[in-house]
């Protein structure tokens, strides 16, 4: 008994040990504590850095620290698919928690150009700590739990100053889903003792990893785009506060070091964003950086890799709204304890350098508070003034495509960036825009910087290198027609607002013969798919027809759904409700019609309107091909059209049984290794009747591996000097790359995978340097390039004038079936609506494609 309570009290000062020794590890020298505010190893069991915690238990800790705490406040900002909550921790003085709608609208006087501050003495900085966006580069969310503990439970000088002079918001993960999905799988493989071969499955976690949240998008590019619901709950909190300084914390390879900002100079900078965010903001707080890190003996870097201009990034988004963006790198221990060039890298060591750059911001945002500020006001003052000059604004809108125009307007407003509708007709750049189908955004309004990136291309660059996109125009994105407006007149309607954004449903009076859906609106595939899963029989108009409606003669155009009321097997009551729920469901409008005889075209009894097969799609996963296009199109089909894609394991290839399914989807992959016999029986079915849809390098595979009698285009030669020095090397083959930039295409309208465009000019987004040859079938090349395609980005000219002339997508017969080839990716991030209508018609109309 003497002896088991001495082991007893041997182990508990053992704990206590550990838990003093973590102390003087990650905190600086002299951190002082309150002893009742519970530490994260107190409240979790286990010493940071010895486990890699859920999310759950995150939460938990910061609602605990809110709990006892009269410095803290916890809100739930949102949720994730999978229905983790989204937390923002708000740590602040007593007073300041108490006053902080006061704070709040104060602060917001800064962003008001009409507003003038003469002092910023009981101004506050407001510093937005945000971590892991990406859900496998785990250390932040650490380093988040002990940065709360620190402003919470702090009992020194530089604690209480802090919380004096600023509001820390603690955003503790970016993507809840993902850091879930990696967390589960480091802890599953953690050994004791910890295995540090680089080649232990613990350090390579299985595809697709826990970079990307539930759909396997990277959030970390969803700032601009507001895709995810992750991105859009945390714009709506962003711009709720509109903070001075926000970070967002990474990590990278495991033989680097550590990076933090300023980035490559001017390569890698923002257009729009005034150069005193680079060459005094970044390098003030740069300063704070180094200090901090040369303090505890960390190695880092600067001014390297890393860009600040696409305004997706986590980083780049504040810099265009006056706050200071800031990126860091940790170099990654992806476990427990991994093997680099320098050593052994420890996750407790990857969490310290981001507790350390964590600190360090919040020492800098509190001792630069008021060029923070004045930073800030200045920012919104002289975007206003530069809208002002620049005058006019921009027109646009699609005649056609309701949906599509309320989801340009929706991402315009979420971004805060003043809409109006048209209040007259008019003609610009030779397009006509019409009061109620067209909308203005005035350029004098406080997003001026805002407007520009969601309209201007930008062709002109310092650098040639880019570590993602080069352009990012969000109306070419949506196939928005738009003009720049340079008039006197003001064009300014009533302001819309995000509630005004209510589709186009209205109830359709009942009919005897037949409804009429366009196809022409971005959303009704989701009204096809409802009638075609409700048993219909739905037709598509391969000819263009004009009939009289219970609202008038209208024209209608190809693709246009015809849905035949005596030839279904219910009931014409219960058709009428099927329509009735469909187009509600999809926000769009039917149209009844009492006739089948038409005033132009075809009759609705004409051959030419073909029979529409329910898709049943198949969509191969798994390790060798893409998982941010096969969550592209999972994410598509599930929130725009609500049908099911089957998910299979190229593993599993070999034991599909095909005659359950009508279309194949391919993301860019390599499929030569699912092995001959899964081949031939892959071929065999297309030939019976199948539809394969390749994108990007799964066509460059089908093209070379011979699945396709299709060829590449030339590819383009660049003349290289005989020598060239070594330093160079890089920056010579990165210019060679096409790194994310967008061109105009030429869509043949009339082609069943064009049905729904209007136009012939189709902006199409390029990241790949696949030459795709025009098919030698003259009707089957159904978009290519123009000849001098460039719209915006980056492009060196030997690719520039090899590209002009080649396809985008077309179609290759095999038997029966086809495969529907696209050299592009038609739903990259999920901002581009415009060719989003391409792929979904390979999925609904494929079959009919030759």
């Amino acid at each position: 008994m003497k002896f088991r309570n001495l082991l007893t009290i041997c182990c508990g000062l053992m704990l206590t040990l550990t838990a003093t020794a973590q102390t003087d590890y990650f905190f600086p020298e002299g951190s002082r504590f309150d002893p009742s505010i519970p530490s994260p190893e107190k409240y979790l069991g286990y010493p940071i850095g010895t486990m890699h915690t859920r999310h759950d238990a995150i939460v938990g800790y910061m609602r605990e620290l809110a709990r006892v705490s009269d410095r803290a406040k916890l809100d739930t900002i949102g949720e994730t698919y999978e229905h983790r909550q989204l937390v923002v921790l708000t740590v602040t003085s007593p007073s300041n928690l108490n006053n902080l709608d006061v704070i709040r609208n104060d602060h917001l006087e800064l962003v008001d150009p009409s507003k003038h501050i003469e002092d910023y003495a009981d101004h506050k900085s407001i510093v937005l700590l945000g971590y892991n966006v990406h859900g496998n580069e785990p250390s932040s969310s650490e380093a988040a739990m002990l940065t709360a503990y620190y402003y919470v439970a702090g009992l020194h000088n530089e604690v209480t100053n802090a919380l004096d002079e600023a509001v820390l918001m603690i955003d503790p993960a970016f993507n809840p889903d993902g850091r879930d999905r990696h967390t589960t799988w480091a802890n599953a493989y953690k050994a004791d003792p910890l295995v540090s071969d680089p080649s232990d499955a613990e350090h390579n976690e299985a595809w697709p990893g826990g970079r990307t949240n539930h759909y396997w998008y990277d959030l970390n590019r969803d700032w601009l785009p507001l895709a995810h619901v992750e991105s859009q709950a945390r714009i709506d909190f962003y711009h709720k506060w509109y903070p001075n300084v926000v970070t967002d914390f990474h990590e990278m390879g495991t033989n680097s070091t550590y990076f933090f900002e300023p980035t490559k100079p001017y390569g890698s900078e923002n257009p729009v964003v005034p150069r005193d965010n680079y060459d005094g903001l970044n390098n003030l707080f740069a300063g704070y950086f180094h200090e901090a890190l040369d303090e505890i003996g960390s190695l880092y870097f600067t001014k390297e890799s890393y860009d600040n201009s696409y305004p997706g990034y986590g980083s780049t988004y504040p810099d265009i709204h006056g706050a200071l963006g800031l990126v860091f790198e940790q170099a990654s221990s992806r476990g427990h304890l991994q093997d680099s060039r320098m050593g052994k890298v420890a996750f407790a060591f990857t969490i310290k350098n981001h507790l350390t750059s964590s600190m360090a911001t919040v020492r800098a945002s509190v001792a630069e508070k008021n060029t923070l500020l004045a930073h800030m006001e200045n920012y919104f003052e002289s975007a206003y003034k530069e809208g002002q000059q620049a005058g006019g604004g921009w027109v646009f809108g699609d005649p056609s495509d309701d949906g599509r125009n309320q989801a340009f307007i929706d991402l315009l407003l979420r971004h805060q960036i003043k809409t109006v509708a048209l209040n007259e007709d008019i003609s610009l750049g030779g397009k006509t825009f019409k009061r109620g189908k067209a909308f203005y955004v005035p350029n004098t309004q406080k997003q001026y910087r805002m407007v520009r990136t969601m309209f201007e291309k930008v062709t002109t660059f310092y650098d040639s290198i880019f570590y993602d996109a080069s352009s990012w125009t969000a109306a070419l994105s949506y196939n928005m027609p738009y003009s720049r407006y340079t008039g006197k007149n003001d064009l300014t309607g009533p302001e819309l607002q995000r509630g005004d954004l209510l589709g186009t449903y209205e109830s359709v009076l009942k009919s005897n013969y037949a409804y009429l859906i366009e196809w022409d609106e971005y959303y009704a595939p989701k009204a096809l798919y409802y009638l075609l899963e409700k048993g219909l029989y739905v037709n598509s108009a391969f000819k263009k027809f004009g009939i009289e409606t219970t609202e008038g003669v209208k024209d209608f155009g190809y693709g246009t759904l015809m849905i035949p009321v005596g030839r279904q097997e219910v009931n014409a009551d219960l058709v009428k409700a099927y329509v009735e729920e469909a187009t509600e469901l999809a926000g769009i409008k039917a149209y009844s019609v009492e006739t089948g005889f038409s005033t132009s075209g075809i009759d609705l009894g004409s051959g030419n309107f073909q029979t529409i097969e329910k898709p049943r799609v198949l969509m191969l996963i798994g390790p060798g091909t893409s998982s941010y296009e096969a969550g592209e199109v999972w994410h598509l089909l599930d929130s725009k059209v609500g049908m099911p894609v089957t998910k299979v394991w190229t593993d599993n290839a070999n034991r599909i049984d095909w005659s359950k399914y009508n279309t194949l989807v391919l993301v860019s992959g390599n499929y030569s290794s699912l092995g001959e016999n899964t081949l031939d029986r892959m071929k065999q079915w297309v030939r019976e009747g199948g539809t394969v849809i390749t994108i990007r390098s799964a066509t460059s595979w089908a093209v070379s591996s011979k699945f396709v009698n299709e060829k590449f285009g030339e590819r383009p030669e660049r003349d290289t000097p005989e020598r060239m020095d070594y330093v160079t090397a890089g920056d010579f083959r990165g210019s060679n790359a096409i790194g994310g930039s967008m061109y105009m295409a030429d869509v043949d309208i009339t082609h069943p995978l064009a049905f729904g465009y209007t136009s012939r000019e189709l902006p199409v987004y390029r990241n790949h340097s696949i030459f795709l040859a025009p098919s030698s079938d003259p009707f089957s090349t159904v978009v290519k390039y123009t000849e001098s395609p460039l719209l915006g980005g980056y492009v060196n000219q030997e690719n520039l004038e090899a590209l002009g002339g080649t396809a985008s997508l077309i179609v290759s017969g095999i038997g029966r079936g086809n495969v529907i080839m696209f050299a592009d990716n038609p739903n990259f991030r999920g901002m581009w609506y415009g060719t989003n209508k391409l792929f979904l018609n390979a999925i609904f109309l494929g079959r009919m494609a030759r």
